[in-house]
């Protein structure tokens, strides 16, 4: 009778825990026919039981919305906080990483594009005024404000120096910038309307939005070790500890690009006008106009797409994918 009573409690049981996950198995069905209703999966904690006391056991299809100022563009991290550029403001916003809560907004020059962390401050690249500003993370006070050239677009910091790009004529120029200072230290011919930077440890990656190409150049001293192709109106750029991914705006796809050589790996299905890339430590995500895309860094294989309204910067903050969401004057938290 003990075995038999013992036998209907275990019977109950699994039943009870079965009820406390309603319809995950048709919604990993669902998920796996429609990849775009598939949700991010850098929170997913399978094989990892100590993500059940964060309530975070399953995958999320949510995302979080906070106001920043108008026309937020460039997003970046400080270790704590989350920082826009608000273009159509003139100002920048810090908000907490944790929470979202608005610390601070503060002045800088005009349409404010690009956003960079040093390791104690923030720089700000000025579209309107051809400009860049430094501040410091702790505060927001202003500690300088640098004449670098026209339209200066998005940048990066490669330890010791500030890299941004500017369209002086037809040819671009990427001019670099001691952090401690603002000093410039060189000026370097790109291509055709240089966009965005990003370092891969020891040499400087710029994206040419007007020629399908990207130039490879040395940190050290700026000299040229190669031009690449990618896909049409390159934009946005990241390192994923050994390759390049480029956003291609005009052709919805992402290339990839050996770091060590510059030989294309692949190019991949990103649909809705890819404009900013941001590496999780898994996976590639790409900010666009009309989705949110999270890929597979291995392979370049479609993760899921969310839709949203018009997202251009976007940033990870060693737990969630920030994007910036142009017309919503606001950041979603993913």
């Amino acid at each position: 009778m003990k075995r038999v009573m013992m036998g209907t409690c275990l019977v109950l049981l699994m039943v009870a825990t079965a009820n406390l996950f309603p319809g995950r198995a048709q919604e990993a069905a669902a998920a796996a026919a429609n990849p775009s209703e598939r949700p991010p999966t850098h929170n997913w904690a399978a094989g990892n039981p100590l993500k059940v006391a964060l309530l975070k056991w399953y995958q999320a299809n949510l995302s979080t919305h906070f106001k920043t100022g108008q026309q937020p563009i460039g997003v970046a991290f400080d270790g704590a906080n989350i920082w826009t550029a608000n273009y159509g403001a003139g100002t920048v916003t810090k908000l907490r990483g944790s929470d979202g809560e608005a610390l601070g907004t503060f002045k800088v020059g005009a349409a404010p594009y690009g956003v960079t962390f040093d390791g104690a401050n923030m720089w700000v690249s000025n579209q309107g005024d051809g400009t860049v500003s430094k501040l410091r993370a702790s505060d927001g006070k202003t500690l300088g404000t640098f004449p670098v050239g026209p339209f200066p677009g998005w940048m990066a910091f490669d330890g010791a120096y500030i890299w941004v790009t500017t369209v002086p004529s037809t040819t671009g120029s990427v001019s670099k910038l001691r952090a401690s200072d603002g000093k410039i230290v060189g000026n370097f011919v790109v291509g055709l309307s240089p966009t965005a930077i990003a370092f891969d440890g020891n040499n400087i990656w710029v994206t040419n939005n007007g020629d399908k190409t990207v130039n490879k150049l040395r940190a050290s001293d700026g000299r040229n070790l190669g031009i690449f192709t990618t896909g049409f109106q390159p934009l946005g750029i990241a390192f994923d500890g050994a390759n390049i991914w480029v956003a291609n705006r005009s052709n919805d796809t992402v290339t990839k690009l050996r770091a060590s050589d510059g030989k294309n790996l692949g190019n991949f299905f990103a649909p809705g006008g890819p404009y900013g890339v941001a590496f999780d430590g898994t996976n590639i995500w790409v900010s666009g106009d009309s989705f949110v895309v999270e890929l597979r860094a291995s392979d370049g294989t479609g993760l899921g797409r969310w839709p949203t309204s018009g997202t251009t910067g976007i940033a990870f903050d060693g737990a969630n994918i920030w994007t910036a969401g142009f017309s919503e004057g606001g950041v979603a938290k993913f």
